[in-house]
């Protein structure tokens, strides 16, 4: 089945930011990976993940950037996890059991990430995978990522100063000298059958040190875990609202599939790639009307529609109110 792998916004800003204070072209760099040229405030948006990192290798060819994982690594933390994943790690009673809702809820970052502990004697490992990418190059970038973050979550048991014995790369990537005296106890493996850090057994029954509150039954935010094709679309294409939506044809490449199999898979659910836009802006607007008190002319924008006038026209359409009338109606007088 056609698909499109996901990753969050939040994961590829860093790279972008590094860019930016160099004095690169971030935004051309990012358009020439066909993904949205601006980020901001779109880190729980999602965008192709396999363009995601050709963009990371693209740039750190032409830049010159040695370690680029690394270093957008060394910009994300533990809170830039989702909010799922931290109540649910957060709420968990030990440091196993947060590995462990870690590897049930991986696809909530990344739609093709797979997470999964093996045992050895004194340690386990926690090891990481993005499906359907054996054997694709410049990896690396993607697995610095994939090992930090069970870093981060390790030292919400173990205190901030925990570093792994071992960090492992799927990829063929030994990192710098310079990269590996920021980690002076840990020593570097590479290409392993997986991604992985090590974490000693005599962690796993560490007790939380900060518990957070349960995520309701009912929360919204599930990730991107459908592989359903307009589940993916509905997710990615809220991004480049405000920038420019790809082409069908481009979809469909993203997707390894024709236009016309997408076509059809649209068709079956009877709707068109035009159908699927207006849904998709006219939700992203509903939200913003919603929750926020931007300005009707700023969420036109934003939602990818040429002018107010259109904004309000196609709204109506679909709603049978203005966008006016349904921020008083969805908000309590």
């Amino acid at each position: 089945m056609a698909t499109i792998h996901l990753t969050r916004c939040q994961f590829l800003m860093p790279f972008a930011d590094i860019l930016r204070e160099m004095g690169a072209a971030a935004g051309s760099l990012l358009e020439r990976t066909r993904l949205p040229p601006s980020l901001e405030e779109k880190a729980n948006h999602y965008v192709p993940i396999l363009q995601a990192i050709d963009f990371a290798e693209i740039a750190s060819r032409s830049q010159g950037i040695t370690d680029f994982g690394y270093h957008a690594s060394r910009r994300l933390h533990y809170c830039h996890l989702s909010e799922k994943t931290r109540t649910l790690i957060g709420h968990s009673p030990t440091l196993l059991v947060a590995l462990q809702q870690a590897c049930k809820w991986a696809s909530i970052e990344d739609s093709n990430l797979s997470n999964w502990i093996e045992r050895y004697d004194d340690h386990v490992r926690f090891c990481s995978r993005l499906t359907g990418t054996k054997g694709l190059l410049h990896l690396e970038h993607s697995q610095w990522l994939q090992n930090i973050f069970p870093i981060y979550i390790v030292q919400q048991f173990a205190g901030p100063d925990w570093a792994p014995a071992t960090i492992a790369f799927e990829a063929r990537h030994t990192p710098s000298l310079a990269c590996q005296s920021f980690w002076p106890s840990t020593r570097f493996l590479s290409g392993q059958e997986s991604s992985w850090i090590d974490v000693p057994i005599a962690l796993l029954s560490l007790p939380n040190r900060a518990r957070e509150n349960v995520v309701s039954s009912q929360d919204g935010e599930v990730g991107p875990s459908d592989h359903d094709i307009i589940a993916t679309l509905k997710l990615m294409l809220p991004a480049y609202l405000d920038q420019g939506l790809p082409a069908l044809a481009e979809i469909a490449e993203m997707a390894g599939a024709s236009t016309r199999s997408l076509q059809r898979k649209l068709a079956y659910a009877g709707l068109t790639y035009s159908d699927l836009i207006d849904t998709i802006r006219f939700e992203n607007a509903g939200r913003l009307l919603r929750d926020t008190d931007s300005k009707i002319i700023e969420i036109a924008f934003s939602s990818g529609y040429a002018d107010p006038a259109h904004f309000t026209r196609a709204f109506r359409r679909i709603s049978g109110v203005t966008p006016r009338q349904f921020r008083a109606q969805s908000r309590p007088s």
